[in-house]
C-alpha cells in the first residue's frame, strides 16, 4: 500500500514534528510506501483571510528536517511551474491540485523532474479524461503511450478525491477508481472526498465521519494506496479540519483497509 498521509498544511514546526512522530509507525511498516505530506501553500482557500502557511523557503526548510529527522520521503503541493525546481530539491513526490490538473505548464515542469508526480483529479473532470493529464507527464517523459504500466514505470499517480456539482459538496463515484486505473496507479483521497466547499461561511466544511466508509470501498474496489490528511486535534486545525481523522482514528481505519485489501 501507497500511503500519503500528515496534515492539511504546515501550522507551525512544533505541530508539525508533533503530527511526523505520530505516523512513525507507518514509515517502520514494511507493507507500507509511506509519504509525509503537508503543504507549505494553500494557494485555494475559499477565503482571502484563510491561513495559507508559512510559504515556500520556510515551508521546505520545514519538510528537510522531516526528511532528516524522520527518515521519510516527502510529498507537497505545486502550484506554479517556477515552484517545481526548488520543490524538487526536498521532496520526493510533486502533487499537482485538484485544480491544476489540466495545467500544461505545471505538468510539464514536474515532468522534467525525477520525481512522482500526483496528479489529483480535478473536482469537476470528467474520469476519462484524466488519461490527456497522464499523457502530458508520459510524453515529456518520452512514452507516447498512456497505460497503467507505463504510469508505473514512469512514476505516475492519479488521485480520486471527488466530484463536485457546485451545491458545497463531493461524491465519489466508485467507478471512476476502475476508469482510471486503465491510465495509472491510483489513489483514494478520503478525506478531500468528504469535503463541503464553503459550507462554513467563507471556509470548506466536511463530514470526517464519512471517511472510514469511502476508504473501505475504495479498497474493495482496488486502488494502489490512500490519502489521508490527520492531526491531533482536527478541531483547531487552520486548514480542512472538517474532513481530517484523528491520528488514533488513522491507525484503527490502516487496519481495516489491510484487512479488506487481503479478502
Amino acid at each position: 500500500m501507497t500511503l500519503l498521509a500528515g496534515p492539511c498544511v504546515i501550522e507551525s514546526e512544533e505541530n508539525i514534528f508533533k503530527i511526523a512522530k505520530s505516523l512513525e509507525k507507518y514509515h517502520e511498516d514494511k507493507t507500507i510506501d509511506f509519504y509525509f505530506k503537508a503543504s507549505f501553500d494553500k494557494a485555494n482557500r475559499t477565503s482571502l483571510d484563510s491561513f495559507r502557511g508559512p510559504g515556500i523557503e520556510e515551508g521546505l526548510r520545514i519538510l528537510q528536517k522531516v526528511k532528516d529527522d524522520f527518515g521519510y520521503k516527502i510529498v507537497t503541493d505545486v502550484h506554479e511551474s517556477v515552484q517545481v525546481k526548488p520543490v524538487a530539491e526536498v521532496v520526493d513526490m510533486l502533487q499537482i491540485p485538484a485544480f491544476l490538473c489540466r495545467q500544461t505548464d505545471l505538468l510539464v515542469a514536474c515532468a522534467n523532474t525525477d520525481k512522482i508526480v500526483n496528479i489529483k483529479k480535478g473536482q469537476f473532470i470528467n474520469p476519462p479524461d484524466m488519461q490527456y493529464s497522464v499523457m502530458k507527464v508520459l510524453k515529456t517523459r518520452g512514452c507516447d503511450e498512456v497505460s497503467y504500466e507505463n504510469a508505473k514505470k514512469h512514476n505516475i499517480f492519479l488521485t480520486e478525491r471527488g466530484s463536485s456539482f457546485g451545491y458545497g459538496n463531493m461524491v465519489v463515484d466508485m467507478r471512476s477508481l476502475v476508469v482510471m486505473r486503465k491510465f495509472a496507479p491510483v489513489l483514494f483521497d478520503a478525506t478531500h472526498s468528504v469535503q463541503m466547499p464553503g459550507a462554513l461561511g467563507g471556509k470548506t466544511g466536511g463530514d470526517s465521519s464519512m471517511v472510514p466508509y469511502l476508504a473501505s470501498a475504495a479498497a474493495a474496489v482496488g486502488v494502489d494506496g490512500f490519502f489521508f490528511e490527520t492531526h491531533f486535534d482536527p478541531s483547531v486545525a487552520l486548514s480542512d479540519g472538517p474532513n481530517m481523522l484523528k491520528l488514533d482514528e488513522l491507525e484503527s481505519l490502516i487496519v481495516r483497509i489491510k484487512k479488506i485489501q487481503e479478502i
